[in-house]
């Protein structure tokens, strides 16, 4: 099962997280998601935890969230189905079309799939073998014992089988196990159906642990399973001995009734609970209240190496945890032209603070980068993968610039005492707004990838360069012109003014792959010789 789920999620993880993203202003379609993406998985605990990562970085509400999880448990009952078929056929196929598309070097989703396919040639493989262990199981004089007791006590039967299902981390397998000993006679019907009451709720407790230091709207997903969840067993418990006559009507295989009432059971939850999942929300929010969490500056806020089996949310963290490093390099560069102008001992000493922070960012960000592998990402994860790395590697080298340029330059304007001319400082200040906006610019084609505000970016880049050659010829002007404050601050000026481009250059970066990739860029700035002409 975790062959499966791991081939699924690096093979599909960008069209997983587009269908959660899709089917989130709708309860309906967010059901029916849940409900598709756990026939993939093989496991309602992963999509269970896959929705709570989302929801934890404020990808999808937890209304929402909940909707999808009644739609994983229902497909999680589609798949036991499909399992009760005599599937046995089609393990050597499945087993070799696995073993060619894992051997695929060069396609890292064929190779996915072919993951996908061994996991369910051992999952067939794996329910043969419990049929025949259970056989033997007939004859054992300690068997009758241990059902004896469970059978006069429903609710410890119900306490052991959640127990089993949370250390087996999967109630499909549990309902499984219980279908494979029914069939075998050596588990009687009525207390293997109880038993499915505790598959459901054990379930429910391995995405609780999981999501226990995470955000609070990834916790309530989980929480709010566990009390629908609850609330079904507790009436099913009571009415189960009415409801056994109609799982018979509709077939009288044993086998197949267990699997039937793990079907209706989370079916009628589905139909019971979809209207109100707002409601539980809300109590879940009161269980659950937003945190006023502690902010550690040089710590990671959105990454979590639980998402890295799952390269579509890991590289959405990793995502936001370059936008806060942009926002830090943004306040940063706004703070210089405040401490070039007020010779702020205080702030200065801030803003270069701040690259110690922006520093171990980038260093949390690169390590949790380097433990995805791209072996199993879809092209545009692994171009998505390169742009982040690109992109925060920039930001990091643009605060450099501001700590051990542009901040010592303001340190020697402080310690000497002297100022920019008037005309001087309108130059800075103009220069320092146009690589601002140039910061918000490339912040926002990272985030959306538009060729339209690329191509803005890099026009801006040409405003700025005419805007350093118009300033240093007035410069030197003023240089003939023999100002003393223009004397006395010329080196400063021209040092500024090449600090700020270099930081404009660096965000411009992020624009070159975007316009490449439609082909408007040319391939060169070089102008074709005379020589070349010929030649050609």
């Amino acid at each position: 099962m975790k062959l499966l789920r791991l081939g699924i999620t690096r093979g599909f993880g960008a069209q997983l997280r587009r269908t959660l993203e899709a089917s989130t202003n709708n309860r309906v379609k967010s059901f029916f998601s849940g409900m598709a993406i756990t026939a993939l998985l093989q496991s309602s605990t992963a999509t269970v935890l896959i929705v709570a990562a989302f929801a934890g970085q404020g990808m999808i509400k937890s209304g929402a969230g909940l909707a999808m999880v009644l739609g994983a448990d229902v497909g999680t009952t589609i798949i036991a189905q499909i399992f009760w078929l005599d599937l046995s056929l089609l393990v050597p196929v499945f087993m070799v079309v696995g073993y060619i598309a894992f051997s695929n070097k060069r396609s890292g989703r064929i190779k996915n799939v072919g993951r996908v396919f061994i996991g369910l040639a051992l999952m067939l493989i794996a329910l043969v073998m419990i049929k025949s262990a259970a056989e033997p199981l007939k004859q054992s004089e300690a068997l009758p014992v241990i059902l004896s007791i469970l059978q006069a006590d429903y609710i410890f039967a119900i306490a052991i089988v959640a127990l089993l299902t949370w250390l087996s981390h999967s109630s499909l397998a549990i309902i499984l196990l219980l279908m494979s000993f029914v069939a075998a006679g050596v588990l009687p019907l009525m207390l293997g159906l109880y038993m499915v009451l505790g598959a459901n709720i054990g379930g429910t407790i391995p995405p609780i642990l999981a999501t226990l230091k995470d955000h609070p709207e990834a916790r309530r997903i989980p929480i709010g399973n566990l009390m629908i969840r609850t609330t079904g067993v507790a009436v099913f418990f009571f009415l189960l001995p009415m409801f056994q006559p109609y799982l018979e009507m509709i077939d009288d295989d044993m086998e197949h009734q267990i699997v039937n009432f793990h079907m209706a059971f989370n079916i009628i939850l589905a139909i019971c609970f979809l209207p109100f999942t707002g409601m539980i929300n809300e109590l879940c929010i009161k269980l659950i209240p937003d945190t006023v969490e502690r902010d550690v500056p040089g710590s990671a806020r959105y990454l979590d190496l639980k998402d890295i089996d799952t390269p579509s949310i890991a590289l959405a963290a990793a995502t936001r945890e370059t936008l806060r490093m942009a926002d830090m390099v943004q306040r940063m560069l706004e703070d210089t032209i405040t401490v070039f102008k007020t010779n702020d001992m205080g702030l200065l000493e801030r803003v270069r603070e701040q690259d110690d922070v922006i520093d171990q960012i980038y260093s949390q960000i690169k390590t949790y980068m380097a433990r995805l592998s791209q072996e199993f990402m879809d092209p545009a994860e692994a171009q998505r993968y390169v742009q982040i790395l690109t992109f925060s590697t920039n930001l990091e080298h643009a605060g450099d610039v501001i700590d051990k340029n542009l901040m010592p330059l303001a340190l020697k304007k402080i310690k000497s005492d002297s100022e920019f001319s008037e005309q001087g400082m309108i130059e800075i200040e103009e220069i320092h707004r146009l690589v601002v906006e140039s910061v918000q610019l490339a912040q926002s084609i990272f985030v959306s990838g538009d060729t339209v505000m690329a191509r803005k970016l890099l026009q801006d880049k040409q405003d700025i360069r005419e805007a350093e050659i118009t300033g240093m010829a007035k410069h030197i002007e003023r240089l003939g012109e023999g100002l003393p404050e223009t004397i006395a601050t010329s080196s400063l000026h021209v040092d500024i003014i090449r600090d700020y481009r270099r930081i404009n250059t660096y965000m411009c970066t992020v624009a070159y792959p975007l316009l490449e990739e439609k082909g408007e860029l040319r391939t060169t700035r070089l102008r074709v010789s005379k020589t070349d002409q010929a030649d050609k």
